[in-house]
């Protein structure tokens, strides 16, 4: 190890992990924006409304992330007449954006999933408890069966940001300039390999472990009506153990 490499690249380095927490940043909301109505249309009845939903589910987790970054960012490119006349091309030209567009597509149909599976697993008897006091749909399902489908689901959603994350380095294959963008072009100058990579690893642990702390924080205030409040912290570890063990 070359600590005196690693000094003189700790600048790029941290600049590279600010971009990376701001591609986690936007896209984690976004998705989680879009996965709440595809997981609800998941289960409804309508078929016009569950079909389409299970499609893009089915697609954009379906298919690795990568291609979708090259199908979004390349091929779309080939369509550059058609875009400017829609007035749209400004945003696929940019690299920047079309990253959080497929990063967000992404987290949002895997996050669906997940609360899906979570909404299907609220207790019945709440929701007939709610109907019984005559809510309707909406309020239903904002006020009881979405609150206890966090509960349910953060947990898995939880590693699904931390993957997330770790997803951010992809988009460097479409010059997204990240933290394994940097970390790449300080290895290729330096010959340093093992010295660029360990650290970019070191740093992309810390950043993981900060995640899982920061969402074992929101679970333990979203249960801290539950007993085993207390014992969140040591949960909060356990988890984080067995994410970065993966």
């Amino acid at each position: 190890m070359d600590f005196g490499l690693i000094i003189d690249s700790w600048p790029a380095l941290m600049r590279g992990a600010v971009m990376t927490l701001t591609l986690t940043a936007i896209a984690v909301p976004a998705g989680l924006a879009l996965a709440l109505p595809l997981a609800v249309a998941r289960l409804s009845h309508r078929l016009w409304l569950r079909l389409p939903s299970y499609a893009v589910i089915y697609v954009f987790r379906g298919t690795p992330l990568l291609i979708q970054l090259y199908l979004i960012y390349y091929g779309l490119g080939q369509f550059n007449a058609v875009l400017k006349s829609w007035g749209v091309w400004w945003f696929f030209r940019n690299e920047l954006y079309c990253a959080l567009l497929v990063l967000s597509l992404n987290t949002g149909a895997y996050t669906a999933e997940i609360f899906r599976g979570a909404i299907s697993g609220v207790p019945s008897g709440f929701i007939e408890a709610a109907q019984a006091s005559g809510m309707s749909w909406f309020t239903r399902l904002r006020r009881i069966v979405l609150p206890s489908a966090f509960r349910l689901a953060w947990p898995a959603y939880t590693n699904e940001v931390v993957f997330l994350m770790q997803a951010t380095s992809l988009v460097s294959l479409i010059t997204v300039i990240e933290l394994f963008r940097v970390t790449k072009t300080m290895a290729d100058r330096t010959f340093d390999i093992y010295t660029m990579y360990i650290t970019t690893g070191l740093i992309y642990l810390m950043i993981s472990y900060g995640i899982i702390l920061l969402f074992g924080l929101i679970e333990a205030y979203l249960m801290r009506h539950m007993p085993l409040a207390p014992n969140a912290r040591k949960t909060i570890n356990q988890r984080a153990l067995a994410v970065l063990m993966r």
